[in-house]
């Protein structure tokens, strides 16, 4: 009888630290929150993108490359060849043009990075997953996960090089040192299955940053929850990394030399950050999700809406930051932001799903912040 009662006990007491893990999950992913939408610029849908899941604008203001992969139907096991779309700027109503019309049936594009030189095509670095979902799972013979590197030709994205490596375990999105090394996040510490969802609800700081010197990859960073979006100041002194579980920013030193990164600090943003992008004054726009559990039940049905959310973080001559919530709706004109692109009085943003991304014009208030 004696017995009986400490199991029943025991029982409970597992039963109550589940309940109170799942409030305190329910909490820290904004579920409580009230959102209000706003946005004082006005927004263009851009329909013919399924899944803009990254988007980055060339520093000349004149296009943008998208990422762009129907992640839905992956998961269903009906998948279909992604793309890399060039999205013309300066024409008004200009419809993305497909830059990878040949693409193999395996390639899942995810995240994107662009590297720009002098007299010299745009070269692109893409996270793909032939092998495997967004979402790790899906398996299939060869790498699960892949480099690309691409460069362009007018309407043509031009194959260089596929790099794999066991330290890609998990690959999120990807920014270029140079023409030939750059950083990747692992968003995950585990491939697939059980330990990669008990990652996600224990907040475990599985996650790492990846660094490739041009002929291997090497762990460079670690102890991190979620590493999602990643990208580099102007001047290549700071490199940004967005802790989506976390809810935070986390900012490294780079080694330009031998690509070791040091912590420098974090930046606390109240919301699941995304992926990360900058202007032209080096401030940075994240695509963030406001309700992360909202977010993964989108992600099962699209009939669920997801927030979409804008940030802007700008940090001060005496090294403070301070952030702005540009773009706030509640998933009717777009669902589950990723990316947030700005040039000028224009910006563009991606969601994770939807089959449109939009392409706004800021209003006075957010264009002079």
């Amino acid at each position: 009888m004696k017995r009986i009662k400490t199991i029943l006990v025991v029982v409970l007491v597992l039963v109550a630290a589940c309940a109170g893990w799942g409030l305190y999950l329910y909490v820290i992913a904004g579920e409580l929150d009230t959102l209000e939408p706003h946005f004082t610029g006005t927004c263009r849908r851009v329909a013919g993108v399924v899944g803009a899941e990254d988007i980055t604008i060339h520093p000349s203001g004149a296009y943008a490359y998208i990422s762009s992969d129907d992640r839905r139907a992956t998961r269903a096991g009906k998948p279909v060849p992604g793309a890399i779309y060039l999205y013309d700027l300066t024409r008004p109503g200009a419809r993305p043009i497909n830059l990878t019309p040949n693409a193999p049936a395996d390639f899942h594009p995810h995240g994107i990075g662009l590297w720009i030189q002098a007299d010299a095509p745009d070269r692109l670095f893409v996270v793909n997953h032939p092998g495997a979902s967004l979402f790790g799972d899906s398996p299939t013979a060869g790498p699960p996960h892949t480099i690309e590197v691409f460069e362009r030709q007018t309407d043509r994205l031009v194959k260089l090089r596929s790099l794999s490596g066991q330290a890609l375990v998990s690959p999120n999105d990807v920014v270029p040192l140079d023409a030939q090394r750059f950083y990747v996040t692992n968003d995950h510490g585990n491939q697939s299955g059980f330990w990669r969802t008990l990652e996600d609800y224990l907040l475990l700081e599985r996650a790492s940053v990846v660094y490739y010197d041009g002929a291997k990859f090497e762990r460079v960073a670690g102890g991190l929850q979620y590493s999602n979006g990643i990208n580099l100041s102007r001047d290549q002194a700071e490199l940004y990394v967005a802790e989506t579980t976390a809810r935070r920013i986390a900012v490294f030193k780079p080694d330009l030399v031998t690509g070791r990164l040091e912590p420098e600090e974090t930046i606390s943003v109240d919301t699941g950050p995304d992926n990360i992008e900058l202007d032209a004054e080096g401030a940075l726009w994240i695509g963030c999700h406001a309700k992360l559990l909202t977010f993964v039940s989108h992600a099962a049905d699209p009939a669920t809406l997801a927030p979409s959310q804008v940030l802007r973080a700008t940090k001060s001559a005496e090294g403070k930051w301070r952030i702005e919530e540009i773009y706030l709706n509640l998933g009717e004109e777009l669902s589950a932001s990723s990316v947030a692109a700005r040039y000028g009085g224009r910006l563009l943003i991606g969601p994770v799903f939807d089959d449109h991304f939009l392409d706004c014009r800021l209003g006075r208030v957010e264009e002079n912040l």
